[in-house]
C-alpha cells in the first residue's frame, strides 16, 4: 500500500511521502543505549532487543559504510521502507518472480496461482529498533536503558514477503517466505533479486477463492447445457442477464473435503431492464443445485430440483437515483460543506500518522484490510505511552438461519474464504468521504501473479463529533464546553451483495472506537405463489429475505504502558453486583463493581452481560497513576449477540470462536486467524483459537492479545428493500486510570463556539485552555 499524495483531494502537508530518514541519523544526548545487566530484573525481558542492537550489522553482508561521531556508530544510508509498511508494487513483483523462478519445471511454474502476497511482519523488537533510530519521529526511548557504551546499529534486517501459492495442476497449497534484498532492481530491468528462505506444502487445505476463479466459474455454469435448459424452463434465454455467485462450499459432509476445490454457486437473474445498475439480487433462482470443480473448471453435479417461478419485476427493485421508491428523489436537502481552510490537524509521513496526542502506523493486508500498528499516546511529561501493538479485524462469519436449500449452507467466512482487503474498492470524495481527506492506495497480486492497485483504498480524515464535555454553573450561569473531534481511518469492501465499512476512530479524550457499518443489498430467496416462509421476511411478491447474523472478530495485540520486550499486562473482568440485604444495605439500594483477574486462557473465555455492565480491563502490572492504581485500558462492549444455532451446527465446526464474545491469549506470532488460516472447506473441528486456548497458558503477567467477537442479528425489515440503510455495531477501548486527569480538558473550544450572540449563545473564554484537574 502506498500513500496517494497526488490525488485531486487536498493533501495534508506531509512533507512529501518520502521518509525524512534520508538524512544520516545523528546521535543525541538522550539515546540510552548501553550494555544490559543480565542480573537486573528490569532488563531481563528486553534481552532480545539488546541482542539485536549489538548484532544487527550481521543482517546484511557487506554492511553499509558508516560514520563515527565521538565513538558512536551512526547510519549513513537511509532505510527505504519501514518494517511495517505494506509491500510496495515492486516488492510484490519481486516476491512473485522469486517464487516462480524457484519452480523446478516450466510446467510447475505455469501452474502457480498466487492467492496472497503480504509482508511478513517482523518481530516486535525489530519494529522498536526501526522506530528508535531509523524512522521519524525517532524514539530511542522505546529501547531499554542499559549500562554499557552506546552502540547504534547500521542497518535493519531485510524485509520479507509471505506468499500463499495454489498449484492449479496438483491442487496443492504452499507457503513461501522470500527475503526482499534488492527490490529496486525490478524497476530497472525486471530482474528479481529476492531469496527464497523457506517453502512448505500445507496438506489438506483449500486457500481463499479469487475473483478470476469466480469469473471463470460463472462462465462455465452459463455454458453448461443442462443449466441453460433449466433457465429456459424459467423463461430466461439470454445468459447475459444471469448472475452466478460462486459461494465457497463450506464443510457440511465428507463430500466437501478439501481434496477437491469446490464452489456451490447461487443463481440470480436480472430483467430486461436497461438500468445499468439493476438489482439482480431481486430475482433469485431457486431449485437449481450446482457443484463446480474450481481446479479444473467443470460442473461436477447439476440438478434442477424444483421449479420455482422467478419473482416478478418489482418497480422498486433498483437503487440508482430516480429508480427507488417510485422514482421520487429528495430535492429539499441543502448543501452541507465541511471546510478546513488551514488544512487538517493530522500529519502524515509515509504510513506514519500523528494527530493530536495520538500516533500510529497504517498497514493493509489482502485478508484483513486495514491494520493499525504501534498505537501510542503522547502524554505530556509522561512521554510516549504505548496502547496497542496491532489492531485489525481478522475474521467475519455470516450464518443464515433458514434450514431450507440453499440457504442453510450460506455461512460465509468473508475474510478467510475471500479476503476483506482484496474486496476493497476505491473511495470517492463527496460520496464515501467528506472533508479534507488523505487517501492511501493498496497493492495486491492477482491470481496469475500480476500486481493490481486499488487507488484511494484507505481514507483518513477528521470529523466533528458533537460535544465532548460541558458544564454550566447554575449560580453564575457561566458554562464551559469542549467540542469533540475525532480522527477516522476506514476502508469499505464489497462481498457479493453486502457492503462492509470498517472504521477505527481516535478521540481526544483517549478513547479508541472500532465500528463496522453494514449496508448493501439483501441476499434473497424466491417463494411459490401464496407461500410464506417462517425463517424470513416477505418483502415483495414472491420474494423473501432470510434471517441471518453477522459476526466480526477484532484482534487487539495490546501493549498498555509496555515497551517492546515487556510483557507486563493482565486482564481483569468487572461486574456490577447488588449488595445483599443486611447491615451493609439497609436501604436496599447498594451496588458495587467487583473485579476478577482472568488468570488463564480457559478462565478468560467470557461472554457479554449487559445486566451486570460487564467489561474488561487490560492493566499494566508495573505502572501506577497518581492514586496508586494500576494503569489500564478497558474494553467496553456495544450491542452484541451469540450464534443462534444448535451446538452441532455445521458452521460451528469451523467457527468455534463464535461461542464466546471474549477470548484472551498470550502473544504468539503464528496465532493470527481465529478459525485457522484456511477455513475454506476446513474439515477440522475447532481449529485456531478454540484449540490454542486448550494450552491454558498463564495470563497473570503477559503480552496480552484480546479477541473480541461481536455481531448483529438481522431480521430483515420491509424498509430494507431494495437497499439496506447502514447498521452500526462496534465497541470502545477506553482509558481506565491511564491518565492522571482527563485529556479532554486540554481541548479548547473553537472560536465559533465561544460567542454566537446572534443565536443567543455566550460562553466564558477558557483561561490557558485548561480547567481545574479532575
Amino acid at each position: 500500500m502506498t500513500t496517494a499524495q497526488e490525488k485531486a483531494t487536498p493533501c495534508c502537508g506531509d512533507n512529501n511521502n518520502s521518509t525524512s530518514s534520508a538524512t544520516a541519523l545523528r546521535p543525541r544526548k538522550d539515546w540510552p543505549i548501553t550494555s544490559p545487566d543480565p542480573t537486573d530484573d528490569t532488563t531481563r525481558n528486553r534481552a532480545s532487543v539488546s541482542t539485536l542492537i549489538r548484532s544487527v550489522d550481521s543482517f546484511s553482508d557487506p554492511p553499509p559504510k558508516t560514520a563515527s561521531t565521538k565513538g558512536i556508530t551512526v547510519m549513513v544510508r537511509a532505510q527505504t521502507s519501514h518494517p511495517l509498511d505494506p509491500l510496495s508494487a515492486a516488492e510484490i513483483s519481486v516476491a512473485v518472480a522469486t517464487v516462480r523462478a524457484a519452480g523446478a519445471t516450466p510446467e510447475l511454474r505455469d501452474s502457480m496461482r498466487f492467492i496472497e502476497v503480504v509482508l511478513l511482519e517482523p518481530e516486535k523488537h525489530v519494529v522498536a529498533l526501526a522506530d528508535a533510530y531509523f524512522f521519524p519521529p525517532f524514539q530511542p526511548s522505546l529501547l531499554p536503558r542499559t549500562k554499557g557504551g552506546p552502540v547504534i546499529p547500521t542497518k535493519l534486517p531485510p524485509r520479507k514477503a509471505r506468499l500463499v501459492v495454489y498449484n492449479k495442476k496438483s491442487n496443492e497449497t504452499s507457503i513461501w517466505i522470500v527475503e526482499l534484498s534488492e527490490v529496486h532492481a525490478a524497476t530497472r530491468g525486471g530482474h528479481h533479486r529476492g531469496k527464497v528462505i523457506s517453502s512448505k506444502v500445507v496438506p489438506n487445505v483449500q486457500p481463499p477463492m479469487d475473483a478470476v476463479e469466480y469469473a471463470e466459474c460463472e462462465a462455465v455454469v452459463k455454458d453448461f447445457p443442462p443449466f441453460r435448459e433449466a433457465m429456459k424452463r424459467r423463461g430466461i434465454e439470454d445468459m447475459d442477464l444471469v448472475m452466478v455467485d460462486p459461494w465457497c462450499a463450506g464443510y457440511h459432509s465428507e463430500g466437501d473435503a478439501p481434496s477437491r476445490r469446490l464452489a456451490k454457486p447461487l443463481i440470480f437473474c436480472r430483467t430486461e431492464s436497461d438500468c445499468p445498475m439493476e438489482n439482480g439480487y431481486a430475482r433469485p433462482v431457486e431449485g437449481i443445485h450446482v457443484l463446480v470443480d474450481m481446479q479444473n473448471m467443470v460442473v461436477l453435479e447439476f440438478e434442477d430440483r424444483k421449479l420455482v417461478p422467478l419473482p416478478p419485476a418489482d418497480p422498486l427493485r433498483n437503487y440508482t437515483p430516480g429508480e427507488t421508491r417510485g422514482g421520487v428523489d429528495r430535492s429539499d436537502v441543502k448543501p452541507l460543506q465541511i471546510l478546513q481552510p488551514e488544512g487538517p490537524s493530522f500529519r502524515v509521513n509515509g504510513h506514519f500518522v500523528a494527530w493530536q496526542k495520538w500516533n500510529f502506523r497504517i498497514g493493509f493486508t489482502p485478508r484483513e484490510g486495514l491494520v493499525i500498528h504501534s498505537v501510542a499516546y503522547i502524554d505530556g511529561s509522561g512521554g510516549r505511552r504505548p496502547v496497542a501493538h496491532r489492531l485489525s479485524f481478522v475474521e467475519m462469519v455470516v450464518p443464515y438461519g433458514d434450514p431450507n436449500d440453499p440457504h442453510y449452507r450460506k455461512n460465509a467466512f468473508d475474510a478467510g474464504e475471500d479476503g476483506l482487503g482484496k474486496n476493497a474498492h476505491s473511495l470517492k470524495k463527496g460520496c464515501d468521504c467528506l472533508g479534507y481527506i488523505k487517501y492511501f492506495d493498496a497493492h495486491f497480486t492477482n491470481f496469475t501473479g500480476g500486481v493490481e492497485t486499488i487507488e484511494n483504498c484507505v481514507c483518513l480524515h477528521e470529523e466533528d463529533h458533537g460535544i465532548l464535555w460541558k458544564h454550566q454553573d447554575w449560580r453564575t450561569g457561566l458554562a464551559e464546553v469542549r467540542r469533540s473531534r475525532r480522527l477516522s481511518v476506514s476502508f469499505i469492501c464489497t462481498v457479493a451483495n453486502y457492503e462492509y465499512g470498517f472504521f477505527w476512530h481516535f478521540y481526544q479524550d483517549g478513547k479508541i472506537e472500532a465500528e463496522v457499518k453494514l449496508t448493501g443489498i439483501l441476499s434473497l430467496g424466491a417463494l411459490q405463489p401464496g407461500e410464506t416462509r417462517k425463517y424470513g421476511t416477505t418483502i415483495a411478491p414472491g420474494l423473501y429475505a432470510p434471517v441471518h447474523q453477522h459476526f466480526f472478530v477484532a484482534r487487539m495485540d495490546m501493549a498498555v504502558d509496555c515497551k517492546p520486550g515487556e510483557a507486563f499486562n493482565q486482564v481483569v473482568e468487572l461486574n456490577v453486583k447488588v449488595e445483599e440485604p443486611g447491615k451493609n444495605n439497609v436501604h436496599n439500594n447498594a451496588f458495587y463493581a467487583e473485579e476478577k483477574l482472568l488468570k488463564s486462557e480457559l478462565e478468560a473465555m467470557r461472554d457479554c452481560d449487559p445486566l451486570s455492565a460487564r467489561h474488561w480491563i487490560v492493566r499494566n502490572t508495573r505502572t501506577v497513576n497518581r492514586t496508586g492504581q494500576l494503569t489500564g485500558y478497558k474494553l467496553v462492549p456495544g450491542s452484541n449477540c451469540l450464534p443462534l444455532a444448535g451446538a452441532e451446527a455445521k458452521f460451528l465446526r469451523r467457527a468455534a470462536f463464535l461461542k464466546h464474545n471474549l477470548w484472551v491469549t498470550p502473544y504468539a506470532r503464528d496465532e493470527m486467524h481465529p478459525g485457522g488460516e484456511f477455513p475454506n472447506q476446513n474439515p477440522r473441528v475447532g481449529e485456531g483459537l478454540a484449540t490454542w486456548v486448550k494450552q491454558n497458558r498463564s495470563l497473570e503477567e503477559a503480552d496480552i492479545v484480546l479477541w473480541y467477537v461481536f455481531g448483529v442479528t438481522r431480521i430483515p425489515r420491509l424498509e430494507d428493500w431494495p437497499v439496506m440503510p447502514v447498521d452500526r455495531i462496534g465497541f470502545m477501548l477506553m482509558p481506565h486510570g491511564f491518565f492522571n486527569c482527563s485529556p479532554a480538558v486540554d481541548v479548547p473550544p473553537s472560536s465559533s463556539d465561544m460567542d454566537d450572540k446572534e443565536n443567543g449563545i455566550t460562553a466564558k473564554p477558557i483561561q490557558n485552555g485548561l480547567i481545574a484537574k479532575l
